[in-house]
């Protein structure tokens, strides 16, 4: 568990599932990573147990993001292994990833929790380079990136559409 001064990180539990479905089938949360498509309830079980195995094979993952205040779940961030079959420029590297329910948009807490979860792997894993993918017109997400020191080194399709790729050097 890591906490900031606003927020909590933790493994995610069975118990997130709902908040977990509720954030994949919001329009506005998705339009850049499923351009809205709503997903199955099994699609997110399968997407929490891959979060949750993550950290049973690999030692790390993607972390649920609670409000330290209130207790509410706001997103996910994290490293983790998605092999997305992007090629030898990708693939065999870390990949960043952050998701944020509405109610926690535009408050800061994407570059918040990512950069804790980025100090916590570096210290965990050894300083290496991580990588992202990003619809280049997700302006917000590439913030955030740009924040975390990642800077842009291509563009590739993934699942058919256009996306751009990052990179965070040690």
């Amino acid at each position: 568990m890591i906490e900031t001064e606003r927020l909590i990180l933790r493994p995610h539990i069975l118990a997130d599932f709902e908040e977990l479905l509720a954030v994949s089938n919001d329009p506005e949360v998705m339009q850049f990573i499923t351009h809205g498509a709503q997903a199955t309830r099994q699609d997110v079980w399968n997407k929490l147990l891959r979060n949750i195995g993550h950290w049973t094979a690999l030692g790390h993952g993607v972390f649920a993001v609670v409000d330290r205040q209130s207790g509410r779940y706001v997103g996910d961030t994290g490293l983790a292994d998605f092999h997305r079959d992007l090629g030898d420029d990708f693939d065999p590297f870390p990949e960043a990833a952050w998701v944020f329910a509405r109610h926690g948009h535009g408050k800061g807490y994407a570059t918040e929790a990512a950069h804790a979860a980025h100090r916590w792997f570096d210290a965990e894993r050894g300083a290496r380079r991580t990588v992202c993918i990003i619809d280049p017109d997700n302006a917000a997400s590439i913030g955030v990136a740009r924040k975390l020191g990642y800077n842009q080194y291509g563009e590739t399709e993934y699942k058919g559409d256009h996306v751009l790729k990052f990179e965070r050097l040690p």
